[in-house]
């Protein structure tokens, strides 16, 4: 297929790009490089890439015409939830906005495919866990509505659309970098748990913040489904593949089962042999004590399933990135 990637030169984009091209599809790189990273995009002829906004609906049509595109993945987001409750027309614009004009365009170029990279954040602080695919979808941050919104969109769409499909996958806490070393995570700033601590591992930070330690959990702290960025990438590939017309899924991604934010911390400590020293600070407003994945039913409908299940493999992916590029791409 020739599937265009939005968000593409961004952490889970490319490395959805790298699955895709190993699987042997033409890939179309779209990405604005507010938050990409113009060094993750592989160079001609493995992928053609664009400097191009999602809310560029003109020039988008251009491009699928261009490359006869077949499917889309839609990653092209801002993902910060406390960023968007401080500025949340900002993940409107973005997010909604941005998600409406690429499916304008699709329609317009008559792209019936598209698998959507939604999010955990559009089922709020849920009743029960595991999260099933039906549990209801109550966002508490613009973050989440702004995706959710666009699940919303697709489904409108797709009603309309009878030969349209598409996936909305929700996924978790997405942690590790490439297997393979080429790929890794480079956020500015750096908010999420495995980088910060291995931030403090290579002294680039004098400590990690832990926020809150008397939850309602085994040892006080958060507890997070992460699930390996490389098996986040296979899935995408796996349902783009199996999409039928008339097609609307949505499942979960993850890996079924949640590690606190201690047990990330000691299994960092072993995989790096640095003590990273923590501070326990106030909780953050709105962290539920417990999020994590009921991934079962994309195994019983497509057979996949996370093959990257140990903690301290993900996080050893991870340190091998961080190692290589401390720096991020700007090292390389």
């Amino acid at each position: 297929m020739n599937v265009l990637v939005t968000g593409g030169a961004g952490y889970i984009g490319s490395h959805a790009v790298k699955r895709l091209i190993d699987g042997g599809h033409q890939v179309v790189i779209v990405d604005n490089l507010d938050r990409g990273h113009r060094e993750s995009v592989p160079p001609p002829p493995a992928a053609h890439f664009e400097e191009l906004d999602v809310r560029a609906t003109d020039a988008l049509i251009a491009v699928m015409r261009s490359f006869n595109i077949d499917a889309v993945m839609h990653f092209a987001a801002l993902a910060y939830v406390g960023e968007s409750v401080e500025d949340p027309l900002r993940y409107y614009d973005n997010n909604t906005v941005g998600s409406l004009s690429l499916l304008r365009a699709c329609d317009t170029v008559d792209v019936t495919r598209m698998v959507f990279s939604s999010t955990c954040a559009s089922y709020g602080q849920p009743d029960e866990v595991p999260i099933t695919e039906d549990a209801p979808q109550r966002p508490i941050s613009p973050y989440g509505h702004s995706k959710l919104i666009f699940e919303h969109a697709l489904t409108d769409y797709a009603n309309a659309h009878p030969s349209f499909a598409f996936a909305a996958l929700r996924y978790f806490n997405v942690a590790g970098a490439s297997r393979d070393g080429s790929l890794g995570e480079d956020h500015k700033p750096e908010y999420h748990i495995i980088p910060v601590l291995l931030q403090v591992a290579l002294g680039q930070r004098d400590k990690a913040l832990i926020f809150g330690n008397d939850y309602p959990t085994p040892d006080g702290t958060c507890i997070r489904d992460y699930i390996h960025v490389d098996d986040l990438a296979d899935a995408h590939t796996v349902v783009l593949e199996s999409l039928q017309d008339g097609d609307q899924r949505r499942y979960n991604l993850g890996i079924g089962k949640g590690h606190s934010v201690l047990e990330i911390l000691e299994a960092v400590r072993r995989v790096t042999g640095h003590p990273v020293p923590v501070e326990i600070i106030e909780r953050r407003a709105g962290d539920p004590p417990r999020l994590f994945a009921d991934a079962s039913k994309i195994q019983r409908e497509l057979g996949w399933h996370a093959t990257i299940t140990d903690i301290d493999e993900i996080v050893a992916t991870a340190w091998q990135w961080f190692q290589a590029h401390p720096n991020g791409y700007a090292g390389t």
